[in-house]
């Protein structure tokens, strides 16, 4: 199970990595545009160059509602890259304080970290839903580009979803764990009993 989990959320972060590698040209094409668009507008190549200038302008420019693209691709990015993060416990964590505690007690907080996080994703799961199924119903459009706004709450909805049953499973493990003491999943943060 452990494993169908890690390679889940593996898949997950890779199809997020490739949104996100696929955002970072479309937004370093469009800034290249909107700079050529002005050195080909500028008052030196219109005054010098002007044909050649009003030719290359014609064909460069920004890409029309990148930023909506972005916008988009980014929400669906980190949905993407929760699971990896919560199913190997990558998360931020002071220890300072934990590292003082007995692994009983740090198995208890662990299950409690677990059963939060589970918690809070299954809330952004269900509110993302409903905002999927809201902005299907009312057929909201972007700006520019005019593309169903539910398209993107629903490529978020299904990361999220993956991200919660990830976080639910997590939750699982961390309470077997601290219930019985044997630990299922090493990632590293464990102390030994």
């Amino acid at each position: 199970m452990h494993n169908y989990m890690t390679g889940l959320a593996r898949v997950m972060a890779m199809i997020g990595g490739a949104v996100l590698m696929v955002l970072i040209l479309l937004t370093c094409t469009s800034v290249a545009g909107r700079v050529l668009d002005g050195f080909f507008h500028g008052d030196w190549m219109e005054s010098n160059l002007p044909r050649f200038a009003e030719w290359m302008a014609a064909r460069v420019g920004p890409i029309n509602g990148d930023f909506e693209l972005v916008e988009a691709g980014v929400a669906f990015a980190i949905f993407s890259f929760i699971p990896l993060c919560q199913i190997t416990a990558g998360h931020a964590a002071v220890d300072v304080f934990a590292n003082t505690l007995s692994p009983r007690v740090n198995r208890a907080l662990r299950m409690a970290t677990e059963i939060t996080f589970a918690l809070v994703l299954m809330l952004i799961a269900w509110r993302l839903a409903e905002g999927t199924l809201s902005k299907y119903q009312n057929g909201e459009t972007s700006f520019l580009l005019e593309f169903p706004i539910w398209w993107a709450y629903g490529a978020s909805l299904v990361s999220a979803l993956v991200a919660a049953i990830v976080g639910i499973y997590m939750a699982a493990v961390r309470s077997y764990e601290a219930l019985t003491g044997e630990i299922l999943v090493w990632d590293g943060v464990e102390i030994e009993p």
